[in-house]
């Protein structure tokens, strides 16, 4: 009997040895290549051979050769960044059935396989000989692999053949373990019986030597229904933990599948339909009107040019932030003199005189308008004498979709770009162009109602978009630990600190102090996403702005910015969402509804729309305009809901005084269209400057290279600077392991001129300044500073 039953012990023991390299067949990872068979489930089958190591592999031309753990297994060559990665995320995986495997030198390896070619460098020859040798030797198992599968067809692209590959070798072990499941089924169930059978022997015994015997062959056939049974459960739950694990894998590789195949149809759309639309203007609308800047145009020309298409624009509105149910109203301007006594009380925020506001009656008939401007601008000039050009932007022409075609889904931040497609500004200046009409915020200050003052606050968060209507360009991903400071309090009244916190995710803080009366700050982190067809940027974060006087604390966010025409066509910027503005000091708030564009859309382009109310939710103010140009506010006298629209929505109806303008943009440097449509305060942002800090952007040296027209020794200064900010993070990351393993406490990286703390307001935690930059500057004592560039 228990000769009978060794066969099936020895081969429920191989099946237990079996089981980890199945489920698990890249176990170990070390520093150079190592092969390991992993042990089969059945006889007959072999085990995978599986070589893993390190080698170099070329990825662009800006960062060259990179380092890259590999795995070859089943007959594929995958690799990935990290060995930790494994577990999640592969980079990358080449079939070598159809591979052709070349040598260019001594340490050189070129796999080629239909469109995908990987170039490859060992650290040493014979490295290189060992890789070799693992290479021809799985590429020869996968091709008789190949040719015993009549039934796989040979017209698919490589990459599909790579993947019908993985998942057929991924059926195949889960074959193998209901091929398991099965044995040990049969097993139980006949070791079950023959303990039955035992077991009823056993109650008919009548002599006590047969006993002896008997009990013998139950306890045998007992503890191998126990082996058996055990072998059964073990085999249930590698299965299980298998399935599992190949479940997870394929939904999320389903998933990923699915959304590039949504973006690439919804690409070739847009595609098709800028072609049809360029058909049509080219054919039967010869004296439509073009629009040089390249931005949407509200004219009816251009909706004639795409008569009757669906509008493409329209699809994308589902990723916009914009609240449902904001607030829809109409107005209707009254007559003023029919409301002299409930007059708009705007005058009374200074004396009681007009002037304190400037915002005259009709004053977009006003032929002192622009003089008005023109004067208040030239009371700002500053008493240093300030560049008011920077060389001009080189003509090079590089095709952003060859670059952004390959980051579809990913984050902004993380993607590897040349300077081509930067402007010579860092993040942190470009928040720091927020303040480009600071002068909003100080008549803010002399508003004795909070009502008034919050139409002011807000005119001030939708001018911080007006700098950006021509800016495509993206800004430099500040180091961490990089800094810009503004320092404007002789002519301006204010001083500016930004500093990056964090890197990934990028955040940067930022605090303003205005001699005038106020202070605002913030900390933004920026995440970004590229869609295919077009960019979207979100800002996170609050913007806190504090009136010492009156103590009124405002806080508000940013919306979604989205760059359009990735693929074709000229760029252009959109912003679209809601900003709510909250006074916690009275409770008042002011809704802002910026409308994003489309074809057949009657409103203008880049309209903005809102209203300020009380604590008690009474509308008071009605504030129109576009983020590009200006904005007016018309104080509400009387207020009835209208009739119900398409969907059942009231419309509230607002009667209002005239408008009268709370702010209005610029106008743009000459020639600023060479200078990437920098403003006057922008123009000045990046001017050298001996006395800021030595982590300030303005010394940056990419950055200033490429200011000057080096943009290809800005390239390789931006890689250089890249490349030594990671080796400053893999030594934190080293310093975290080895506090860890001591049992040490890690702090970690911490900001030097800003800290984290609790806002009492919000409860979110937040980068605030804590105070010493303006203190060292005055002694030009640096020291503290990193060396970061």
């Amino acid at each position: 009997m228990g000769r009978a039953a060794a066969p099936g012990c020895s081969g429920l023991v191989s099946l237990f040895s079996a089981v980890p390299c199945l489920s698990c067949p890249h176990v170990s990872a070390g520093s150079s290549g190592d092969m390991s068979n992993s042990g089969s489930a059945l006889p007959g089958t072999p085990g995978p051979d599986t070589y893993k190591g390190w080698l170099f592999k070329w990825t662009n031309y800006l960062k060259g050769y990179q380092r890259r753990w590999f795995v070859l297994s089943n007959g594929l060559l995958s690799y990935y960044r990290t060995q930790a990665e494994m577990a999640h995320t592969c980079r990358g995986t080449i079939n070598l059935s159809t591979a052709h495997i070349d040598t260019e030198d001594s340490c050189n390896i070129v796999l080629s396989n239909g469109g995908r070619t990987y170039h490859l460098k060992a650290s040493c020859e014979v490295e290189r000989q060992r890789w070799i040798t693992a290479l021809e030797l799985a590429k020869a198992k996968a091709v008789r692999m190949m040719n015993n599968q009549s039934d796989d067809s040979g017209d698919e692209e490589p990459s599909s053949q790579s993947d019908k590959s993985e998942l057929h070798s991924s059926l195949k072990s889960l074959t193998s373990k209901l091929e398991d499941l099965s044995t040990c089924n049969d097993l139980i169930a006949k070791h079950g019986a023959a303990l039955q059978r035992s077991l009823s022997e056993l109650e008919n015994l009548k002599l006590p030597a047969e006993s002896s015997d008997k009990i013998k062959s139950v306890n045998e056939r007992a503890t191998l229904f126990r082996i058996t049974s055990n072998a059964m459960i073990n085999a249930c739950r590698d299965f299980l933990e298998l399935a599992e694990s190949h479940s997870r894998k394929w939904h999320r590789a389903l998933q990923f599948e699915r959304e590039q195949r949504v973006r690439l149809e919804e690409t070739i759309e847009q595609l098709a339909k800028q072609h049809n639309s360029l058909e049509r203007a080219c054919r039967g609308a010869p004296g439509l009107s073009s629009n040089p800047t390249g931005n949407p145009s509200s004219g009816k020309g251009s909706v004639q040019a795409v008569k009757g298409e669906a509008s493409d624009e329209d699809e994308e509105t589902e990723y916009f932030d914009a609240m449902e149910d904001a607030p829809a109203f109409i107005t209707v301007t009254t007559d003023p003199k029919q409301h002299r006594r409930s007059g708009s009380n705007l005058s009374s925020a200074s004396g009681g005189h007009h002037d304190d506001w400037h915002l005259e009656d009709n004053v977009f008939h006003s032929s002192h308008e622009s003089s008005y401007y023109d004067s208040k601008r030239k009371d700002l000039l500053p008493k240093k004498r300030r560049r008011t050009r920077i060389p001009d932007k080189p003509n090079y022409s590089l095709n952003l979709w060859s670059i952004m075609k390959n980051c579809i889904g990913k984050e902004l931040s993380k993607i590897p770009m040349p300077v081509n497609f930067n402007e010579p500004l860092s993040m942190l200046q470009r928040l720091t162009e927020d303040l480009e009409y600071h002068e909003l915020l100080d008549k803010a200050v002399k508003c004795e109602n909070s009502i008034e003052q919050m139409c002011f606050v807000a005119a001030f968060s939708v001018s911080s978009y007006s700098t950006t209507v021509h800016r495509t360009a993206k800004p430099f991903n500040p180091l961490l630990g990089e800094t810009f400071e503004l320092d404007r309090l002789e002519d301006l009244g204010f001083r500016s600190i930004c500093e990056q916190v964090s890197h990934h995710p990028p955040a940067a803080a930022h605090h303003v102090y205005s001699k005038n009366g106020w202070s605002l700050w913030q900390e933004i982190t920026i995440a970004s996403k590229f869609r295919g067809k077009y960019l979207s940027i979100m800002p996170l974060g609050d913007i806190h702005l504090e009136f010492l006087s009156s103590g009124n604390h405002y806080v508000w966010k940013k919306v979604t910015s989205t760059v359009h025409n990735i693929i074709v066509g000229k760029l252009w910027i959109d912003q679209s969402g809601d900003i709510e503005i909250t006074n916690y000091q009275t409770k008042d708030k002011c809704q802002l509804k910026f409308t994003p564009y489309s074809y057949f859309s009657r409103d203008i382009a880049r309209k903005v729309t809102g209203v300020v109310s009380d604590a008690n939710g009474k509308a008071h103010y009605v504030l129109s305009g576009t983020w590009d140009e200006k904005m007016e506010c018309a104080k509400i006298v009387q207020s009835s809901q209208g009739n119900g629209n398409a969907e059942g929505k009231q419309k509230t109806v607002y009667q209002t005084l005239p408008p009268k303008l709370l702010w209005k943009k610029y106008a743009l440097p000459e020639n600023a269209e060479n200078m990437y449509f920098f403003s006057e305060l922008a123009l000045t942002l990046n001017e050298p400057d001996d006395h800021t800090a030595p982590t300030d952007s303005r010394h940056r040296p990419d950055q200033r290279l490429m200011e000057n027209g080096k943009w290809d020794e800005a390239n390789v200064e931006k890689q250089r600077l890249e490349e030594k900010q990671r080796a400053v993070r893999r030594r934190r990351e080293a310093e975290a392991v080895e506090a860890l393993e001591e049992g040490n406490d890690y702090e970690g990286y911490q900001p030097l001129w800003f800290e984290r703390k609790v806002d009492p307001r919000t409860n979110e935690l937040m980068c605030v300044y804590k105070g010493g930059y303006w203190e060292s500057k005055e002694k030009q004592d640096w020291s503290k500073c990193p060396d970061i560039f």
